[in-house]
């Protein structure tokens, strides 16, 4: 039975009129009269006696304005509860991300957005980039923040923040504080695994600049970007890094910046999606706030 035949049956019977039915429903009176009667087939009855102008309910018509007055204020229910659900943003929600991301971008807007929603519990899963975008992909996340982009035609990638990679070193190192990027390259290194999406976005850089990756002098490769910092706190090496990753090691004079001077080091964090799949309310609420305070 159709939503639209009651809404139209019970307002005919409350004016007791086509043409004020028309009017309250913005419909024209044909189409009032067309769903009078298509209901008045589905029921095999007949619902109102038109007695010149006046239009009389039959008792069919009394005992049904019950019923369809209780189905049309549940259903009204139903899209006011829905409404409401949309308003109060509630529930589990779980974000991937990469390394630099999940330590120092997503904590603090976590934390602002359940100052704001409460009701929002949230799990961020940890990975470097290239498995963020697989988890993507394979459906087991619905949402990661990566910072680099794979060639995956199954995600979609919505630039998020930007980011600056830089050159650190201990305290102790002797050699300029300015270097050419091919000087830097040529010093022992400290790197990333191969999925991370700095060691990716630093070989992209070199590549632009005519400098082969495979000829870097790796002297030690880390999971974590705290162990490679640790690594060079120790000496081992320099490293290229995120500089929102050494913000307080900077404070308190623990590592040092070798400045690039010839080459732009900048680079993007991405939002990453599966292409095909449909995101709940909750978490488009989320990325909506992501996206406004980006900055």
């Amino acid at each position: 039975m159709d939503i639209h035949h009651l809404r139209v049956f019970a307002s005919v019977f409350k004016h007791r009129s086509f043409s004020k039915a028309s009017e309250e429903l913005h419909l024209t009176q044909p189409t009032v009269s067309d769903h009078i009667k298509a209901l008045e087939e589905e029921l095999n009855c007949r619902l109102f006696d038109r007695l010149s102008r006046k239009i009389i309910p039959t008792r069919e018509a009394g005992v049904l304005i019950g019923r369809a007055s209780e189905i049309i204020e549940k259903v009204e229910g139903i899209q006011a509860l829905l409404g409401e659900l949309r308003k109060e943003l509630a529930g589990h929600l779980i974000i991937g991300a990469s390394t630099i991301p999940a330590t120092y971008i997503l904590p603090g807007l976590t934390a602002s957005y359940r100052k704001k929603y409460p009701g929002v519990f949230f799990e961020i899963v940890v990975s470097d980039s290239r498995g963020i975008i697989d988890k993507v992909a394979g459906h087991d996340l619905l949402v990661g923040v990566a910072g680099a982009k794979l060639d995956n035609g199954q995600v979609h990638y919505s630039p998020f923040l930007d980011d600056e990679l830089i050159a650190i070193a201990a305290p102790s190192f002797t050699r300029s504080r300015s270097l050419a990027l091919r000087e830097v390259a040529s010093l022992p290194m400290v790197m990333r695994e191969q999925g991370s999406g700095t060691r990716r976005e630093f070989e992209k850089i070199l590549l632009k600049e005519g400098i082969d990756p495979q000829r870097l002098n790796i002297v030690g490769m880390f999971g974590s970007t705290d162990a490679v910092k640790q690594a060079v706190k120790e000496g081992m090496g320099v490293s290229v890094i995120s500089r929102r990753a050494v913000r307080d090691e900077f404070a308190c004079s623990l590592l040092r910046e070798i400045r690039i001077k010839d080459a732009d080091m900048k680079r993007h964090f991405f939002i990453v999606t599966h292409r095909k799949r449909t995101l709940p309310h909750l978490y488009k609420g989320f990325l909506e706030y992501l996206f406004s305070n980006a900055g």
